[in-house]
């Protein structure tokens, strides 16, 4: 199974609505403040254009307009394609300015841009062997993993269509082995961290992780790191790497 994603940021949006459907015209009006309005026009204008270049259609207004991004009852966001439901899954996630959407034939949701937190967080909201990973790691490395290992977290709470509704701690990340320049230390299951600052990556590159929940699902998943953003992905069953929806993208099979 393949995933399908793109990233824009507040730059990218368009000033005028015309690429939205009368009644997203509608929300978004209603909407009283405008750091709210800002986020969501974000995230609509990054899911349609990655619809749209995912069904291989221009990135013209009026085509973008022919696609509406609803909420099913869960939450989790619905595409509708010249009013029909979408036989696709859409994951949205966004932070400081910067939106993610994630695309694939079935639930594949994508992580939110990460952040990192304090010791308090960690106790309060991390499974037992995810503090005992933080605590092994080097000080210098202990934000860096928190925060990668709390997104992988919020995806896979995503996946189980339940967000922050769960304890966090029902579910219980692992990383795959890293390759990089840095050093290393071993961490969680015979596993390896790369300490230090880890170089960024290109949107290609990925690193595997998996997810173990108490209540029996698991997934598999990738991390990325670029500049100041770690991105997640998980998915069951186990996707392959995520593909980047270039706008010279044109096909490639999605199962």
């Amino acid at each position: 199974m393949n995933i399908f994603w793109l990233e824009e940021t507040d730059a990218d949006v368009p000033s005028e609505n015309d690429w939205l459907t009368p009644s997203e015209v509608l929300r978004v009006n209603a909407m009283r403040f405008a750091k709210r309005r800002s986020d969501w026009r974000l995230g609509r204008w990054t899911a349609k254009l990655a619809l749209a270049t995912y069904l291989q259609w221009p990135r013209s207004h009026d085509c973008l307009a022919n696609l509406e991004i609803r909420s099913d009852p869960s939450g989790a966001p619905l595409a509708l394609v010249e009013g029909m439901v979408g036989k696709l899954t859409l994951s949205i996630s966004h932070r400081a300015g910067v939106a993610i959407c994630a695309i694939a034939p079935w639930a594949t949701p994508l992580g939110e841009i990460a952040e990192p937190r304090c010791d308090a967080f960690v106790s309060d909201y991390f499974s037992v062997e995810e503090q005992h990973d933080i605590a092994r790691a080097p000080i210098e490395d202990r934000s860096w993993l928190i925060a990668l290992l709390w997104s992988a977290k919020e995806s896979a709470l995503k996946a189980l269509q339940q967000g922050l509704r769960l304890d966090t701690r029902c579910v219980s990340v692992t990383l795959a082995e890293l390759t990089s320049s840095g050093r290393e230390c071993e961490f969680g299951s015979g596993e390896t961290f790369v300490s230090g600052c880890v170089a960024p990556t290109s949107r290609d590159s990925w690193h595997q992780l998996h997810v173990r929940c108490l209540h029996g699902e698991s997934f598999t998943g990738f991390w990325q790191h670029t500049g100041e953003f770690i991105r997640t992905v998980v998915a069951s069953p186990s996707p392959q790497s995520p593909i980047y929806l270039s706008r010279r993208w044109l096909s490639s099979e999605t199962e």
